[in-house]
């Protein structure tokens, strides 16, 4: 999506005239002219390639593209809002200042929105400038007119640069919201014109990798095949935080007991158990129900702590047999779990659909040791307040119906 010089503001006077059906009374409403308020939805349709309204003697109506993109413009504009209200709640105030008529979110530039996730992602305004594209006098700029414009201490000198401010801080998640809807609001207007390049970012845990993911994405590709998907792993922390910034659209794997956030949901798609897992030709292979010493023979590869896998390790395997830590190797990578197993005497402890194809080719197999009480809700994970486009939507039907077929399967 191309970087515009855009004050927020001109998107308040298309909201304004979709509600009101009158340029005349948008105007009023944010202390704007006529012509002002005109020339911004114009610049607005120039710059999305399209008619928002149709203009009758009567007012103005908005097309189906309007409509579209009004939703997607009233949530940028309440995200604002809300940063705003928490930066300045949070926040140190400057100077003594008088209360503006024009509420401050309806005077954010577009240039001072990106110049403050620019700071969030460096530690300096040369590091920011570049990565914006823009001189470093106009980083300082901008910087400086957005922290007038709050009456906040926004940036702060540390011993390895520029840092941001708890407030800033507060307002750069909620800044970043906005910007996510009008990136959707781009790809549904693209959509809605023939076009569809909605970008899907997936935060992946283990087990979705496996199958349900790549499978979803190349059936959602075999429909949609202009589409882009980014598939983000990493800690469940990590990505927690990206998904409540908007820069995950969803999160696909273990779901957390209890919920660690208020402002997500978690959704079950299906139920899976733990196993004990090594290669094919394990020496426990034949055994029946070896006994937990038996176990504690053997090296082990196990998730690292705070994840429900690890927790579950702990409390069934470990703590029974607490010879199990020696030599204990802590990882997540699939990869390199299953190169240790295939290399060695180790054993894991993970579900079994993470070794489906591996099992298929005869490389690894369950351990017969009986794990009760082990199974693990794995679904979706998103924010509350997340209002997916179309695409999004048929993603996440594919998903489900996948995970569906796989249950049945198994039943």
């Amino acid at each position: 999506m191309k970087i515009i010089s855009l004050n927020f503001r001109h998107l308040r006077a298309f909201k304004e005239t979709a509600q009101l059906h009158s340029v005349k009374a948008a105007a009023e409403n944010i202390f704007l002219t006529q012509s002002a308020v005109t020339q911004a939805i114009a610049r607005l349709e120039t710059y999305l390639g399209m008619p928002l309204f149709l203009r009758r003697h009567n007012g103005m109506f908005l097309t189906d593209a309007g409509d579209l993109y009004l939703i997607r413009v009233t949530r940028a504009l309440n995200y604002l809002k809300q940063g705003v209200r928490e930066a300045l709640r949070s926040g140190e105030r400057i100077h003594p200042q008088a209360r503006s008529k024009i509420a401050i979110e309806d005077q954010l530039s577009h240039v001072q929105v990106r110049t403050l996730l620019a700071l969030l992602q460096t530690t300096s305004y040369s590091t920011a400038a570049r990565h914006l594209g823009v001189s470093q006098p106009s980083v300082y700029r901008a910087a400086g007119d957005l922290e007038d414009l709050l009456n906040l201490r926004l940036f702060e000198k540390t011993s390895i640069g520029i840092s941001l401010t708890k407030a800033a801080r507060r307002l750069t998640r909620f800044a970043q919201l906005a910007l996510r809807e009008l990136d959707l609001a781009q790809y549904e207007l693209g959509e809605l014109n023939g076009t569809d390049t909605t970008k899907i970012t997936v935060g992946s845990m283990p087990l979705a990798r496996t199958y349900i993911l790549p499978a979803a994405i190349n059936r959602l590709a075999q429909l949609k095949p202009e589409i882009r998907i980014e598939i983000v792993e990493g800690p469940y922390d990590d990505q927690l935080q990206r998904l409540l910034r908007g820069e995950l659209d969803l999160l696909i794997g273990a779901l957390r007991i209890p919920l660690p956030s208020t402002d997500i949901e978690q959704e079950t798609l299906f139920l899976t158990p733990l196993s004990i897992v090594g290669r094919a030709q394990h020496p426990l292979t034949q055994s029946t129900q070896p006994s937990l010493a038996e176990l504690g023979q053997y090296g082990w590869v196990v998730p690292r702590q705070g994840t429900p896998a690890r927790a579950m390790f702990d409390q069934l395997i470990a703590a029974q047999q607490p010879a199990v830590y020696k030599g204990l190797i802590e990882c997540s990578s699939q990869i390199v779990i299953r190169q240790l197993l295939l290399d060695s005497n180790r054993l894991t402890f993970i579900s079994r659909h993470q070794i489906k194809q591996e099992e298929e080719f005869g490389l690894m197999t369950v351990i017969d040791f009986d794990l009760a009480n082990t199974d693990r809700p794995i679904g979706i994970t998103t924010r509350k307040d997340w209002h997916p486009s179309t695409t999004q939507k048929l993603f996440l039907a594919i998903v489900r119906n996948l995970s569906s077929a796989l249950t049945d399967s198994e039943s």
